[in-house]
């Protein structure tokens, strides 16, 4: 796989750091970005780099602003070439009544969410149809699916990374390019850290298997999702212990 190169989004802690050691891990060269923890994100290349001797390019900036995804991309395209694999996993929470919520905070919301996705798709497909073969992994959630009370804004940019993933799937089947979504339940990163332990306690009652995901359980899905699997497109993989 040394000659192979995955793409991350939002890879300086939680989900996105455990998908870009996963693929460090399997070989990948590595390119991995972040908007503003430059050495959360930098300690994720070490980390790469000493111990499975992966290549790492490291970005900070904001992929909801199409100039800084294109500098990335840019960047991408002259030390590795084409992008093998994309997953779209940077994201922010907001909760809160909707009617509390600013709209300036709605369009943070749905830039940092969506927006993103679009961007790094608009970029990463024309090189990947170039050689007619690539896979995008879009990290969802299972309020895009359902609908959250209290985080309505951000169910509503999940619903449309769902329906994103769906669309685009069909329109890049015909090249050999796949697009799946994992809808995420609970998963122990620090978007739940707001939570009390009594909270978190009762929370974890709720869930089947009787606990929060881990962000490395949601990489070795990532991973799987993007070998092979050629005939498996435009799904939405729910991973939340049984619970919804």
């Amino acid at each position: 796989m040394s000659n192979r190169t995955a793409v991350i989004t939002g890879a300086s802690r939680g989900i996105g750091r455990a998908i870009a050691l996963k693929y460090a891990k399997e070989g990948y060269r590595i390119a991995v970005c972040c908007l503003r923890n430059t050495q959360q994100l930098e300690e994720v290349r070490q980390e790469a780099e000493a111990l499975w001797h992966s290549r790492c390019l490291c970005y900070t900036g904001d992929m909801g602003e199409y100039s800084q995804a294109e500098d990335f991309f840019r960047q991408i395209l002259q030390t590795f070439g084409a992008p093998d694999i994309l997953v779209n996993n940077a994201g922010i929470s907001h909760i809160g009544l909707l009617q509390d919520m600013r709209p300036q905070e709605w369009e943070r919301l749905l830039q940092t969410n969506l927006t993103s996705v679009f961007n790094c798709c608009h970029l990463a497909v024309p090189p990947m149809l170039s050689r007619k073969q690539g896979k995008i992994i879009n990290i969802s959630s299972v309020w895009g699916s359902v609908g959250a009370s209290m985080e309505a804004a951000y169910s509503a940019t999940k619903g449309g990374v769902n329906a994103l993933t769906r669309a685009l799937a069909k329109e890049l089947a015909p090249s050999g390019i796949q697009v799946n979504a994992v809808a995420c339940g609970v998963i122990d990163t620090e978007m739940n850290h707001f939570l009390s332990q009594e909270e978190l306690s009762a929370l974890t009652q709720e869930i089947p298997t009787g606990r929060m995901g881990t962000p490395e359980e949601v990489a070795d899905l990532v991973y799987s999702l993007s070998q092979g699997n050629g005939y498996l497109t435009g799904q939405i993989i729910t991973m939340d212990g049984g619970w919804l």
